[in-house]
């Protein structure tokens, strides 16, 4: 099974990105599904490094590859739902950060899941039952992962108003180290990175 690929990437497209390993201008070409926010942050002649899952179908071959490798363990735990496939899995992690998908799953919030396309209120609760033991957080980080999500709504909300897409917003989000924690300090450096 491939499960982390290393190589430049060559094309970016809106959920997907070709990565080039082995020789440069010799190698071979792997199209490797992301989350939205993955594919956005590169460009071509980026070196990268994703963990992959390679999920294997009669007719098809698929590579979906994740910066973090929490993001990865979340994917595979999605795919153990009944009802969720990859496409939709995919969805969730671009829809929804890991954190996000992690409160939601230990508040017993089917109505935040059920935002991502392609999953429906059934669905949604089945994610919420059958993740319950494998996503949610120890107590302790309950209160700090609230806390952190509701200052990202208000940055998201702020960047949005301002212009951004949402998968640009997330990118930037996404970039803020954890310990910050103030709606104003995660906004400032969220606009820091959109004048890099």
């Amino acid at each position: 099974m491939i499960r982390q690929v290393r190589g430049t990437v060559i094309t970016v497209g809106s959920n997907f990105l070709i990565i080039e390993v082995g020789n440069a201008g010799a190698g071979i070409g792997l199209r490797i599904f992301s989350p939205e926010a993955t594919a956005a942050r590169f460009r071509a002649g980026d070196d990268i490094s994703l963990h992959t899952h390679l999920q294997v179908r009669e007719i098809e071959l698929s590579l979906y590859g994740f910066e973090e490798l929490d993001e990865l363990e979340i994917f595979e735990a999605l795919l153990g739902v009944s009802g969720i496939g990859p496409k939709v899995a995919l969805a969730t992690l671009s829809t929804l950060t890991p954190d996000a998908l992690r409160l939601a799953v230990a508040n017993k919030e089917p109505g935040i899941v059920a935002r991502v396309p392609g999953i429906g209120k059934r669905t949604a609760e089945k994610v919420i039952v059958e993740l319950k033991d494998k996503l949610a957080p120890a107590e302790g980080e309950l209160a700090a992962l609230a806390t952190t999500l509701d200052a990202d709504a208000e940055v998201m909300e702020a960047l949005t108003s301002l212009g951004y897409s949402v998968v640009e917003a997330q990118r930037a989000l996404q970039q803020i180290p954890d310990d910050i924690t103030g709606v104003e300090e995660r906004l400032r450096m969220a606009l820091v990175q959109f004048s890099d």
